[in-house]
């Protein structure tokens, strides 16, 4: 669609548009033909903002597997440094017209399971200028369509060039039994939880609701073996905590880590993000990464002591 001042706002056309669609450059663009060929992306999902043949803006989604609705908006870019200084104003004219085209039920439909934006920025952005000024016009666009800072998390890695710690003697460690022991313990895990989106939850279905969830919408999808999800208990079979170590897409990852409210501020929690770590570094990868809440100051604090260095930090965004 043409507006007044000649700027055309459409869906790429498919692949042969690709490089039309990266000549504004972000970190995720390595990963779009794949996410194409997968179904994890549409062309009808992903438009784009020009003048003539000049990109000014672009937006997509993302889904968890091929034939899921769109869940994730990961990518909003406006030209930076442009001379227009109507750039932003741009962003949100595509924006607004994409999500009316591509979530027809709104960003934050009936069945209370918002869409959310997610944009990955580097881990001191707020120190260089012009990397602070690009993150906040950026959120101003999502700003303007009405979305809201909902939390800034912290992106981790672990290389297999950091030390791997020892496994200790106060906890023992055995596979889930099963998709409804590992329920439970997340039912658990959620009295008391510090991450937003477990809070979040809360506020809108009960505790094994929110579990249930979790489990069925990510966890039970990843495509990794099962017996990789360790169970830490004390040397009488007493549950403390677990973890689920897992692949994903694109990298392998500790999923979820918890220790059960009776056994925090006990310094467990160092060993089961540790088995975690070593169950992932058994597979020989490349790296092991994970993320927290930038509030989750003694999860940041475990992941550090791990030797997991900040590499990334992740803006969500959501609409009321």
């Amino acid at each position: 669609m043409n507006d007044a001042n000649d700027l055309t706002l459409r869906p790429i056309t498919g692949r042969d548009e690709l490089a039309l669609f990266r000549r504004l450059p972000y970190a995720l663009d390595d990963e779009l033909a794949d996410d194409l060929a997968a179904g994890r992306r549409r062309p009808e999902w992903m438009w784009v903002a020009l003048r003539g043949d000049r990109l000014l803006a672009r937006v997509a989604w993302w889904c968890r597997s091929a034939g899921d609705p769109p869940q994730l908006l990961d990518i909003v870019d406006i030209e930076d440094g442009a001379a227009e200084r109507d750039h932003v104003d741009i962003g949100v004219r595509l924006l607004r017209t994409a999500m009316a085209a591509t979530l027809p039920g709104g960003p934050r439909p009936a069945d209370g399971s918002p869409v959310e934006y997610s944009r990955f920025v580097p881990p001191h952005w707020r120190e260089d200028p012009a990397t602070r000024q690009a993150v906040e016009d950026r959120m101003a666009v999502l700003e303007r369509t009405g979305a809201r800072l909902f939390v800034e998390r912290l992106r981790l890695e672990w290389r297999p060039e950091s030390p791997l710690p020892e496994p200790g003697k106060r906890l023992a460690f055995r596979p889930v039994h099963d998709a409804e022991e590992l329920v439970a313990l997340m039912v658990s895990a959620l009295d008391g939880t510090l991450d937003a989106h477990g809070r979040d939850d809360l506020t809108r279905m009960s505790v094994r609701e929110a579990a249930v969830r979790h489990y069925e919408d990510e966890l039970a999808r990843y495509p990794s073996p099962r017996d990789w999800w360790r169970v830490a208990t004390l040397p009488g079979g007493e549950p403390v905590g677990f973890v689920v170590p897992a692949r994903n897409a694109y990298n392998p990852i500790n999923a979820y880590i918890a220790v059960l409210p009776a056994h925090r501020g006990n310094g467990y929690i160092d060993a089961v993000l540790a088995e975690g770590t070593r169950v992932l570094a058994e597979q020989h990868v490349p790296r092991v990464r994970a993320s927290t809440d930038l509030g989750n100051v003694p999860m940041a604090n475990a992941f550090r002591r791990a030797g997991y260095r900040d590499f990334e930090r992740e803006i969500k965004m959501t609409w009321s």
